[in-house]
């Protein structure tokens, strides 16, 4: 694997089963259990994978926000709002090719963002 590659991701809840099924169902992240008997995920390309951690506060704010690319922000915004979590910053045009991006909350109050190419 190339250095500096992102390629973990812990992300903070209070119910691990609640989000693991948001994020399966948001994102199509492929669930497992790892070795040492915790959830964890890869996601939709296998490249980087993460797990959820008790006892750390959610991310409600900004501070390094990580971006999910995706076919269709608003059709995952959908998804997001079906899945039991909320938009904070709806659909926003970054030029008139169709870049956009947008920021939703997810169940446990974590603040992620959502990115469309062209």
């Amino acid at each position: 694997m190339p250095a500096g590659k992102i390629c973990y991701l812990e992300i903070p809840t209070d119910n691990v089963e609640v989000s693991a099924n948001f994020y399966a169902q948001v994102f199509d992240w492929k669930i497992r259990v790892r070795g040492d008997g915790e959830r964890a995920f890869d996601d939709a390309t296998g490249t980087v994978s993460g797990a959820w951690v008790l006892g750390r506060p959610p991310a409600r704010e900004p501070g390094m926000l990580v971006y999910v690319m995706v076919e269709s922000i608003d059709a995952t915004l959908s998804t997001v709002s079906k899945a039991g979590g909320q938009t904070v910053t709806p659909r926003t045009e970054l030029d008139p090719s169709g870049q956009a991006f947008a920021t939703f909350r997810d169940p446990s109050g974590n603040v992620v963002g959502l990115y469309q190419d062209r």
